[in-house]
């Protein structure tokens, strides 16, 4: 055992099981660290820059209509920020990691993030003024053929990346199973989150390939692909709570 997993073994208190639990995962990380509460501010800015107004409050009736417009892809994109919160907040009550390599990981994290939420909040806006028939969200305007390409590629990139990120982060729990002191239960938890992270990845990379590979006129299916997750994502968890019990 190197220095720095001898250190976070003598962080842990000696009988983790009087630890608080949740799903059965002893919360090793129950106090908010100085790396999940830069987290959060990060994540809380990213917030602000999706405001339904984007530029200043709206002054009369006209601009505040048109600013509701933006409701929809506001919601939308607040949902999917908050599932990749989520994610780490879970890891950091879970984990209680703060070493180095967590610490970077969570930096490109918090970079990706804030790239990543332009060509988010952009996407969802199109598709429910497509969806809406123009009622709400905006469409993109004049755009090329190969805008429209680099705007899906954009996106699955910054997609697939801050789901590979989390990958990563459980992926460092799992190198630090025995420092951590994970039991059989909490391991294949560990196990879980590294492959159920790895889905959104996967879609992530094959939007990717179908924003450079597909006709134009079928190019919207490089979005479309995302809500596959919707199926993807609950049959893994249906899978992992048979093979857990």
């Amino acid at each position: 055992m190197n220095q720095r997993a001898q250190e976070i073994a003598s962080s842990l208190p000696s009988d983790l099981d009087a630890l608080p639990r949740l799903g059965g995962f002893r919360l090793r990380g129950i106090e908010m660290t100085r790396l999940e509460t830069f987290i959060d501010a990060a994540f809380a800015f990213a917030i602000t820059m999706l405001v339904i107004a984007a530029q200043q409050i709206p002054d009369d009736i006209e601009t505040l209509l048109a600013a509701f417009k933006n409701v929809t892809a506001f919601v939308a994109s607040i949902v999917v920020l908050g599932i990749f919160w989520r994610g780490h907040w879970l890891w950091s009550r879970r984990y209680g990691l703060e070493d180095g390599v967590s610490i970077f990981i969570s930096w490109a994290m918090i970079v990706t993030i804030l790239i990543y939420i332009y060509p988010l909040k952009a996407l969802f806006s199109s598709m429910w003024f497509l969806l809406s028939g123009g009622r709400v969200g905006h469409a993109l305007g004049p755009h090329s053929e190969s805008q429209v390409r680099a705007l899906f590629a954009v996106f699955a990139l910054g997609f697939s990346a801050i789901a590979l990120e989390m990958v990563f982060l459980n992926l460092r729990a799992w190198q630090l199973r025995e420092p951590l002191r994970l039991n059989a239960s909490e391991r294949l938890i560990t196990f879980h989150e590294v492959a159920g992270w790895s889905i959104p990845v996967g879609v992530g990379i094959i939007s990717l390939i179908l924003s450079v590979w597909l006709p134009r006129e079928h190019i919207e299916w490089s979005g479309w692909i995302y809500f596959s997750m919707a199926i993807l994502v609950p049959l893994h968890k249906a899978y992992f709570k048979r093979k857990r019990e």
